[in-house]
């Protein structure tokens, strides 16, 4: 097209220089051949015109049909909304038909006869669509009554089944009332009126019951009646919908067709009448007609023909049919646009209508999508009212508070202020705050699940309000967050304990962060700034001594984040909250993360003032130091040995426990012969005796003392194997024995403790490993590594092994290696598993002395090493290499 439009616009100067060359002398002839030539253009432009105002016409009818299809679609999403949710969703129904109705009152007035009878007939479906809203309404009126007066109804038919003395009936009628709840929640009538009609038909002899039953019955039955007349009410009105819509789409597609074969039919015909008056005009002119012809042939009759085939296309239902000409500057041009505009104008129609389904799809899309964020959520989501009635709960919430199913834990609950909450002044709070701020953001509060295991939870939530404003129920989410809490206790603790040790100490030791400010400072240190320990956290050096007109530099802080490294000690001074100039031997040391950057400073001063006076108070001030020091070792050893006797002390219990059984059997059997004794001499001094009482007597009297015997027995083995133990325990000097029966008299010790642990304890002894050692300290290390296992490698009483195997290592040493199958240890527990205090389980009073024993017994008094290979989920292994003959120097300690 682009590569004609400069011929079109040089052609009529060509044309009208050619005319006056050519009919110069014959003027009349050529003024009347121009006359006709202009009035058969007239004649042809006004048809064109004609054309051009039914496209107008055509474009302004599509206008009004996407209305149509806008206003239905209104109307049809107003009625969903009123059946599903009744309410003030009417009035938007009612608005939504009545501008339908305009719509089409005006749209009737632009068609032909035979069309405008379509509209009067969708007019009239329109009403009985409006009735059958009408009848809708009044139906869910009904209903919301009926429902209304379902829980009275309830109550006294759970009363009258509870207080029924016949509990097959009183079952079956509490199946039938499962059946119930389960169809009307699941919107189910029939199944809801079978179940009712089934429990109306039982036989009931008990007047109250039959009653009761025959009300709730009838009351489930009139529900579902209603809920039936309903849905086909909904069915009928879904159902003229959809007619209305087709019989809409119809007449819009019998419209677009009808114009396009008149558009077609008129082009046409203009085209023949232009062209035939151009050939007539021609015979009278020759060059002149042909001219004339040639140009309306090239410049009009082919760009129309071409129109009026994109039209065709068009109106044929190929929407992307190109409409030629649109670029031209003339009448051509404009009816190209206008039949553009019309084909853009279907194509935007049916992208509109494909869009609304796309948006149909995406909705229910999102709805499922939220269902499944609801069910697969971690975190318990819930829906309550402000009297605490539980109205929804996803599965995770049922979990946590100890329900199978979100149904049992709504069954469950009934007041969630009484049956929920631990304090249930945190109810009354958590309303307070719902009621002024509308939500709550990491309320924490307890718990108490099904089976009284008491919770934290951390809830988070917002209120819903009707229409007129008041709170209508409470939706949120909630996390346990008791091990966070535990854990909060367990820093807490850890951090108390650390305090109370360095409070101890007689020197400055304190910790800052990246910002110079304190985490931790003893009270030897708080006692120069004179406030306690606690007030100095979250506070700066500057911020402490400025209280009492005092300063002091944080360069040497800064010194220790540049270099990323400790500083050496060295010596400094500043002013105490008495005003005294104080001397120190200072030392800083950075605290690295597991990503090698500096977490902490950590810092200890000495005091060196009375050092600096003389060389007598600076050793004075040497000794202090070298006491405190004295003293921490003295409150490690008392830890150690407060841990030894703690060892003991379970030991002690778990054989006092196994002795407990012979022992207690001895003693009913010596009753039970006591007993028989006072019958027999009772006999005896009424003279009345018989030998058959007489063998009964000694019969009991053997049995007895052999159960004595055989009870006894075994409870002097166990206090003889204990004593053997606890005579180890307690001896600390060097002596030849037997390694593997003292391993097997150690093992017999710890075996009382096996049953209730679920565990299975294996010991592989060589014979004949004769040592000169120290018994008493390798029972120890047995015992430490036993309780150990015990405590941290099975946890929630888990099934598993204990290995015990001691073996020749060459002439001078013995193995023996302690292993279990447990859960293993991480990399960052085994590296840490020997440092004293260190435990993983301190909330549950772990010290962390016990590995640390056995490091240090194992190293030190029986001179030997030791190796630790664990993983996670592999359990652990413990290899001791220890020497048959003890070393002197080990023993002088």
């Amino acid at each position: 097209m682009t590569a004609e439009l400069p011929p079109n616009s040089q052609a009529p100067r060509a044309f009208s220089l050619s005319i006056g060359q050519l009919t110069f002398g014959s003027f009349l002839l050529v003024l009347a051949v121009i006359i006709i030539t202009s009035t058969a253009s007239v004649i042809a432009i006004r048809h064109i015109d004609t054309t051009f105002a039914e496209l107008q016409r055509l474009q302004s009818v599509g206008d009004i049909a996407e209305d149509i299809d806008r206003r239905m679609n209104e109307l049809r999403l107003a009625a969903r909304d009123f059946v599903t949710e009744p309410g003030s969703q009417s009035v938007q129904v009612a608005e939504a038909a009545q501008s339908l109705s305009e719509i089409l009152k005006k749209t009737r007035i632009k068609l032909a006869p035979e069309q405008q009878d379509m509209i009067d007939g969708v007019t009239q479906r329109l009403a009985t669509y409006r009735n059958g809203i009408e009848r809708i309404s009044a139906l869910l009126s009904r209903r919301a009554e009926l429902v209304a007066g379902l829980p009275p109804l309830r109550d006294a038919f759970d009363k009258a089944v509870a207080a029924s003395n016949d509990a097959a009936l009183a079952n079956a009628l509490s199946q039938s009332q499962s059946r119930i709840a389960t169809a009307l929640l699941a919107h189910n009538t029939s199944a809801a009126e079978q179940a009712a009609q089934s429990m109306r038909a039982m036989a009931i002899s008990d007047p109250a019951l039959r009653g009761a039953v025959d009300n709730y019955a009838e009351a489930i039955i009139a529900v579902s009646v209603r809920e039936g007349q309903i849905a086909d009410i909904d069915k009928e009105v879904l159902g003229a919908e959809g007619r209305l819509i087709q019989k809409v789409t119809e007449l819009l597609r019998e419209l677009s067709s009808r114009r396009g074969h008149v558009l077609s039919r008129d082009f046409a015909r203009t085209l023949a009448e232009a062209k035939w008056q151009s050939i007539v005009l021609g015979t009278a002119g020759v060059l002149i007609g042909l001219f004339a012809s040639v140009l309306v042939v090239r410049r009009t009759v082919r760009p129309l023909a071409r129109i009026a085939g994109s039209i065709r296309k068009v109106a044929g239902g190929e929407k992307s049919a190109f409409i030629p000409g649109a670029d031209l500057d003339n009448e051509i041009g404009d009816i190209a646009r206008a039949a553009e505009v019309f084909r853009q104008t279907l194509v935007d129609a049916d992208s509109a209508r494909e869009a609304a389904l796309r948006a149909l799809a995406e909705q229910r899309l999102a709805e499922e999508s939220y269902h499944k964020l609801f069910e697969a959520s971690v975190d318990g989501i819930y829906v309550t009212t402000p009297g605490g009635a539980l109205l929804n709960a996803n599965p995770a919430l049922a979990r946590m508070m100890g329900y199978a199913t979100p149904q049992d834990l709504i069954k469950g609950i009934d007041d969630i202020a009484t049956t929920v909450y631990l304090d249930p002044a945190a109810r009354e709070q958590y309303q307070q705050l719902m009621q002024r701020d509308g939500t709550v953001r990491d309320y924490e509060y307890q718990v108490r699940a099904s089976d009284g295991t008491v919770l934290w939870l951390s809830d988070s939530a917002t209120v819903v309000r009707n229409d007129a404003g008041e709170v209508i129920r409470y939706e949120g989410t909630v996390r346990d967050i008791t091990d966070q809490k535990r854990a909060e206790d367990a820093i807490a603790e850890g951090r108390r304990l650390l305090q109370m040790v360095i409070d101890t100490v007689p020197a400055v030791i304190n910790v800052k962060d990246r910002d110079l400010r304190y985490v931790l400072m003893n009270r030897y240190m708080a006692g120069i700034f004179g406030i306690e320990p606690q007030d100095a956290i979250g506070q700066t050096t500057g911020e402490l001594m400025s209280r009492y007109g005092a300063a002091k530099t944080d360069e040497n802080d800064k010194r220790v984040l540049s270099a990323r490294r400790e500083l050496g000690f060295y010596e400094e001074e500043y002013k105490d909250v008495a005003g005294n100039m104080r001397q120190w031997l200072v030392n800083k040391l950075p605290i690295l993360d597991a990503q090698g950057e500096i977490e902490n400073i950590v810092t200890v001063a000495l005091d060196i003032g009375e050092r600096k006076r003389s060389e007598q108070e600076m050793r004075k001030a040497r000794d202090s130091a070298e006491a405190a020091l004295r003293n921490l070792r003295e409150t490690q050893n008392s830890l150690i040995e407060a841990e030894k006797l703690a060892a003991l002390g379970r030991l002690v219990a778990g054989v006092a426990h196994e002795v407990n059984n012979p022992v207690g059997i001895s003693l009913t059997v010596a009753s039970a012969l006591e007993r028989k004794t006072a019958n027999f001499a009772t006999q005896v001094e009424r003279g009345d005796l018989r030998r058959s009482s007489l063998n009964d007597f000694l019969n009991t009297a053997r049995d007895a003392s052999s159960q004595l015997v055989a009870n006894l027995n075994r409870a002097a083995e166990l206090i003889q194997s204990f004593k053997q133990v606890a005579a180890d325990r307690n001896y600390s000097d060097q002596r030849t024995f037997d390694l593997g029966d003292l391993t097997e008299q150690v093992v017999m010790s710890l075996r009382p403790g096996l049953r209730k642990h679920n565990l299975t304890l294996n010991v592989d002894c060589e014979p004949n490993l004769i040592m000169n050692s120290y018994p008493g300290p390798y029972g120890q290390v047995l015992t430490n590594l036993f309780l150990n296992a015990v405590a941290h490698a099975f946890p929630d009483g888990k099934a598993g092994e204990v290995e015990i195997q001691v073996h020749a290592a060459g002439g001078d040493n013995v193995e023996v290696i302690f292993a279990d199958n447990g859960c293993g240890m991480s990399l960052d527990v085994r590296r840490r598993a020997f440092d004293p205090f260190f435990t993983t389980r301190r909330d549950q009073g772990g010290t962390g002395l016990g590995l640390h024993i056995v490091y240090s017994i194992v190293t030190t008094r029986l001179g030997g090493r030791l190796s630790l290979d664990s993983a996670p989920g592999n359990g652990t292994r413990i290899q001791m290499i220890l020497p048959r003959v003890a070393p002197l120097e080990q023993a002088a300690e």
